[in-house]
């Protein structure tokens, strides 16, 4: 399942976030890839220790994890630090897959969903697209600032080379308490049901059976 959320984050802190970046360092992104996306990565990413930097994540990561779409969509059980990336012209990144396991031996994470947060107005910049290759063909994504595209971390990807401006984004990888992505997208269509129902009409018998089902499934599939 590949899932836009619109202006996942506030205004306010879309804001703090550009302006700190703006002053912030930034690296070779190369250094935090794998042996082979390293030789078609070609972007920068702001150093992780930098205080600022740390800050954000958690705020950011805070935001993401109160979110009830994204809460319904990943049913996060751990969480990587985020990435901040920044693509100047001529930069890009080529096709990859993310690595299904990231981190040290003893603190390792299987990845499930990867997502993208972008930071930038798409006006800003030309070229810069995320493009997720799919079985019905590759799809292209450049979304309005502060708004995030979430989708498997098994799928084939890339960002397309920036011709004019600045692209910039954060990055990030979550381990689902539910491993199979179609039992996910099965508890993502009841949960999203059954609120529309509340919505519509309050806690009805439907609404109950609903959310009965739904949470006997998750106890059959969570990952726990």
């Amino acid at each position: 399942m590949i899932l836009c959320i619109a202006q996942i984050i506030p205004e306010e802190l879309l804001q703090r976030i550009q302006s700190t970046l703006a002053n912030t360092p930034f690296q070779d992104g190369r250094e935090t890839a794998g042996w082979h996306a390293r030789t078609v990565k070609h972007n920068r990413q702001a150093e992780g220790s930098h205080p600022a930097v740390s800050a954000l994540r958690e705020e950011v990561t805070d935001h993401l994890q109160r979110h009830a779409l994204f809460q319904m969509a990943v049913r996060p059980r751990r969480m990587k630090p985020l990435m901040f990336s920044r693509y100047e012209p001529g930069m890009s990144y080529g096709n990859h897959v993310d690595d299904a396991i990231m981190g040290s031996p003893a603190g390792a994470m299987r990845t499930d969903i990867s997502f993208t947060l972008f930071l930038g107005d798409p006006d800003a910049y030309d070229g810069g697209e995320l493009l997720i290759e799919t079985t019905g063909g590759e799809q292209t994504f450049k979304l309005p600032a502060g708004s995030l595209v979430l989708y498997p971390s098994s799928t084939l990807h890339r960002v397309e080379p920036v011709t004019r401006g600045e692209r910039l984004a954060a990055v990030g990888w979550a381990q689902s308490l539910v491993r199979d992505p179609q039992q996910r997208e099965v508890l993502f269509d009841l949960d999203s049901t059954r609120r529309r129902l509340f919505e519509e009409s309050g806690k009805t018998p439907t609404f109950d059976t609903l959310s009965k089902s739904l949470a006997n499934l998750l106890r059959m599939w969570a990952d726990t």
